[in-house]
């Protein structure tokens, strides 16, 4: 049997043997070079130049591509080839491929980002959002839960979570959180709280029986509350512009927030008392997440978070992790340990579909990147004597800079004077 050639068709075309007769044409090789006999590749190209030539002549003699065609087809030539250019020599509209920013636009700046939070508008959540990422589309939600499953599936390009206070410490809920769900810690902010008393137009402190607000909104203004001489009861509430909006909504005119003045503002409220936090240090600590981590820098200062934990008793483990960051000069910032919930657990390498079973978590905060070489071999270290080891995020610290006052700008408006010695 006589040797075959074959010669690459063009996309979406099967190859076809050389000595395949064509069904016109002749020995000529054909626009689409289905069929082409070529005795080596020099000859080849010479006929795809010439080819080209008289497609381009064709073309730049018709107003219609189709035409064009016809006539070539008239010539004996079956031009099968898909023009590359229109015939004002323009580029042709071909879909382009989806990409990952044609789903969800993520910019590096605030101008576009879609920031979830959890609460209603006026919520310190939603300032933190603000102080991140100037000039954000800030996107509320009834639930950190919420927030969380809105990043997740691209609604929304970032969430921001506290996830401590001075005064009240840790928000274990949302470190659960952080567990169940693959998002990434990228940033961080503290943001001063200042507290307001809150409650409609015209209600004097003396009508007021009910204080709601977040429990720990209602524990940082425990002391203020009594030295005022405010014997009401107390009630949590989810948020606390959450609290503000009920009350509106509602007339409750016996019932007083404890809120933002930009809460009162957004609500139709009036500031009874301004600054009733016991502590003019309250400051509250928000991490910003993201589906991706982002590149860990050494060129500015960085915090690293983790959570590990392990199935064996005694505390010779902890004294080992704890000692891979001592010899090396990383600063930890925060330990914590957490008692074991039953839940979905993912770390870095799993699918998230299996459970751990254990006493205890560890969760450390330490001021160095990612990208140093210590923290590589810290964490090296530390993965030889854990069962369960994840990087949270790596991220810089204190993404907007906290002035010192921050503070005075929030009360300055609220023309009633504080109520407290802040």
């Amino acid at each position: 049997m006589a040797a075959m050639s074959l010669v690459k068709a063009p996309i979406g075309q099967g190859l076809r043997p050389a000595s395949h007769n064509p069904r016109r044409g002749g020995g000529v090789v054909r626009s689409s070079l289905q069929g082409a006999v070529v005795a080596s590749r020099a000859e080849w190209l010479t006929s795809c130049a010439v080819l080209s030539s008289k497609v381009a002549a064709l073309v730049s003699h018709s107003t219609n591509g189709h035409v064009a065609a016809a006539a070539a087809a008239a010539n004996g030539a079956l031009l099968d080839l898909v023009p590359v250019s229109s015939t004002n020599g323009g580029a042709r509209n071909l879909p382009a491929p989806l990409r990952i920013a044609d789903l969800c636009p993520a910019p590096m700046h605030g101008s576009e980002l879609r920031v979830a939070y959890q609460g209603v508008p006026g919520a310190y959540s939603e300032k933190a959002a603000g102080k991140a990422y100037q000039g954000c589309d800030a996107v509320p939600c009834d639930q950190f839960d919420v927030a969380f499953q809105a990043v997740e599936n691209w609604i929304a390009d970032r969430a921001v979570l506290p996830v401590e206070n001075s005064l009240g410490g840790s928000i274990h809920r949302n470190y659960d959180l952080l567990l169940r769900h693959r998002l990434h810690i990228v940033g961080e902010v503290q943001l001063p709280v200042h507290h307001c008393l809150l409650a409609l137009p015209g209600v004097r402190k003396e009508d007021i029986t009910r204080i709601i607000s977040h429990p720990q909104a209602l524990a940082q203004c425990e002391h203020t509350l009594t030295r005022m001489g405010l014997n009401a009861a107390r009630e949590a509430f989810d948020d606390t512009a959450g609290a503000a909006e009920y009350i509106a909504a509602n007339g409750l005119r016996d019932t007083a927030a404890i809120a933002s003045s930009r809460a009162a503002e957004l609500y139709g409220m009036e500031v009874l008392a301004d600054g009733i936090q016991d502590d003019c240090g309250n400051v509250t600590r928000f991490v910003m997440l993201a589906r991706e981590p982002i590149v860990p820098r050494m060129d500015r200062p960085f915090k690293t978070s983790i959570v590990f934990a392990h199935d064996k008793e005694g505390t010779s483990m902890l004294f080992k992790v704890l000692s891979a960051f001592a010899f090396r000069d990383i600063s930890l910032t925060k330990i914590e340990s957490r008692p074991y919930r039953p839940a979905r657990l993912v770390d870095d390498a799993g699918s998230g579909t299996a459970t751990k079973t254990f006493d205890y978590m560890f969760y450390v905060d330490f001021q160095a990147s990612l990208a140093d070489p210590r923290v590589q071999n810290a964490l090296a270290e530390v993965q030889e004597f854990t069962s369960f080891l994840r990087v949270l995020g790596s991220y810089p610290m204190d993404m907007t800079p906290m002035t010192a006052g921050s503070s005075t700008i929030i009360s300055s408006n609220s023309s009633p004077a504080p109520s407290s010695s802040c």
